[in-house]
């Protein structure tokens, strides 16, 4: 990579949630560039922030963890580095003026990723969004925000990142339908009998993605592509029924636009996180690769089928949710991380994870149709963790 691409094609960046697999990626990004890493947050993991500080020089850090924080002073007593603590610490990193035109790469994991969602836009910096749950929980609030300040979301989810790039290609109001690919997951093909036995070992054994735990699970029940239908609605201004989710075994068309002539635009390329996080920092040029190139005749052949949602009914749950409006898509996602967190640690099968998030979403539902504000977000949040907990307490 040449410096001088670098400082005229590379923004600085802020990377939350850093020592996680999106975080971790856009670090090599940086590393392989040479893009200057402004701040970083993660939640407990002070070893590994450590490490990325003091490769990179970064003056602040954030850690979401008050023990952490602590741990982290300590080890970086001899430097002049600042540690901030809690979310309250995050939030204020994000706001504080940082020089260069500068990125915010918000990677956190789950909910949690909505108030430094927010805390972004809020500051008029450009966001590169990898938590989806802010979409998910807020997207009408988060996208409101984002008009009013004049800012983009750039997305780094693979699948949407890809959309986003084919509408370069077109109009977006004329877009016919959104093709969103989904791997299918490891238990691709299985019956409902199968799926009775699987290990959080297995289901963590992912076919194409390298991933988190949490998101690795969601992949293989479809909740994450169900999230991702969600996500696409409030990024791109479709409609539920324009978003078409297809079973791509190969992961190579990460997704694609259908406009109205019938054309079809796809974006293709190795399956490869780092390319997703360096378009976001990039946008709208184009820098040199940081990816393998993709060899089409070694793949020979791409595949396409419908999913399985009567096998993994939790994609048909999350559209019946941005259906629902209101706080119930929110309600699903906390639900789901309430049941996969007990699916990892043994206490559900991988069956009952959907059944979790059924019975929450339908105890919950009329009334969460009604939220309209983030303090209603927060308010359904809890409320829907707490009914899960409760239907897993009658379960164990």
């Amino acid at each position: 990579m040449k410096a001088t691409e670098t400082n005229s094609i590379y923004p600085s960046v802020t990377i939350l949630g850093s020592t996680g697999s999106v975080g971790e990626q856009a670090v090599d990004v940086a590393r392989r560039t040479g893009a200057k890493i402004n701040a970083l947050c993660a939640a407990k993991n002070a070893q590994r922030v450590e490490e990325q500080v003091r490769e990179f020089n970064v003056p602040v850090c954030a850690m979401a963890d008050e023990a952490a924080a602590r741990d982290l002073r300590e080890r970086l007593a001899d430097t002049p580095v600042r540690v901030l603590s809690g979310m309250d610490g995050i939030c204020e990193m994000i706001a504080e003026p940082h020089a260069g035109d500068e990125v915010v790469l918000n990677s956190v994991i789950g909910e949690a990723g909505l108030r430094p969602t927010l805390a972004t836009l809020g500051a008029g910096k450009r966001l590169a969004l990898a938590n989806k749950e802010s979409l998910v929980c807020a997207g009408e609030i988060v996208m409101k925000l984002a008009r009013q300040k004049g800012q983009t979301i750039l997305p780094v989810d693979s699948e949407h990142s890809a959309i986003f790039q084919c509408l370069r290609a077109g109009n977006p109001k004329k877009i016919k339908k959104l093709l969103l690919t989904a791997s299918g997951g490891p238990f691709y093909g299985y019956s409902k009998a199968q799926l009775a036995d699987i290990t959080p070992e297995r289901a963590l054994a992912h076919p194409t993605w390298k991933m988190g735990a949490k998101i690795t699970i969601d992949s293989a029940t479809l909740m994450n592509k169900g999230f991702e239908v969600i996500e696409a609605v409030h990024l791109f201004g479709v409609t539920p029924e324009q978003v078409e989710v297809l079973v791509h075994r190969e992961s190579i068309m990460h997704s694609a636009v259908e406009y109205t002539d019938n054309s079809v635009i796809a974006q293709m390329s190795v399956p490869d996180m780092r390319l997703c996080v360096q378009y976001a920092l990039t946008h709208p040029a184009r820098a040199e690769a940081v990816i393998p190139e993709l060899d089409l005749f070694r793949i020979g052949k791409l595949t396409f089928a419908h999913p399985d949602t009567e096998t993994f009914p939790l994609l048909a749950l999350a559209r019946s949710a941005i259906a629902s409006g209101g706080a119930v898509p929110a309600v699903v996602n906390a639900a789901n991380e309430v049941a996969v967190a007990a699916f990892l640690g043994k206490r559900l099968t991988f069956p009952a994870i959907a059944e979790v998030v059924t019975e929450t979403t339908e105890r919950l539902r009329t009334e969460a149709i009604r939220a309209e504000t983030v303090e209603d977000i927060f308010a359904f949040d809890a409320k829907a963790r707490a009914v899960a907990n409760e239907i897993l307490a009658l379960r164990t």
